[in-house]
């Protein structure tokens, strides 16, 4: 539902959908474990905005209604560690912690596939490596329309 002009025509629970699962990416990406909904509800039950396995769940599918709860969004941020503003404000600005965050995933993601080229194309000649390292590059740099994940 994103669009070229930075995701004008997505609804904002599907941006709010997006925001959530990219800080669930994040977290695992900085070498945790995989978040679960026991996890993030303790927490939010522990801060008195109680949250439904349902709710969490049409909330990161983007379905259903808006999440609104004020109170339950600055708690999440707080959760993840990012700027409440981040899941509160729906023109979609992303305040610069989580901007350097993506950064780190990408980063991180590049890192991933250039180490499983490098273990799995071991009998290819050191050139050829090289010569895929830069494909990979590349096309890292290009312009992404990822569909908003």
């Amino acid at each position: 539902m994103t669009d070229s002009d930075g995701g004008l025509s997505e609804t904002p629970q599907a941006r709010l959908a997006r925001k959530l699962n990219l800080l669930l990416d994040l977290f695992e990406a900085q070498g945790s474990s995989p978040l679960t909904y026991p996890q993030i509800s303790r927490h939010m039950e522990e801060r008195g905005t109680p949250l439904s396995r349902s709710r969490w769940a049409y909330m990161r599918s983007g379905d259903g209604p808006m999440a609104t709860d004020t109170a339950l969004l600055q708690n999440l941020a707080d959760y993840f560690g990012v700027d409440s503003r981040y899941l509160l404000d729906d023109a979609g600005e992303i305040p610069d912690l989580v901007d350097a965050q993506l950064q780190l995933l990408r980063t991180l993601r590049e890192n991933r596939v250039r180490n499983f080229a490098a273990r799995q194309l071991q009998a290819i000649s050191p050139a050829t490596l090289l010569r895929l390292r830069q494909v990979i590059d590349d096309r890292m740099k290009e312009p992404k329309d990822d569909g908003g994940a």
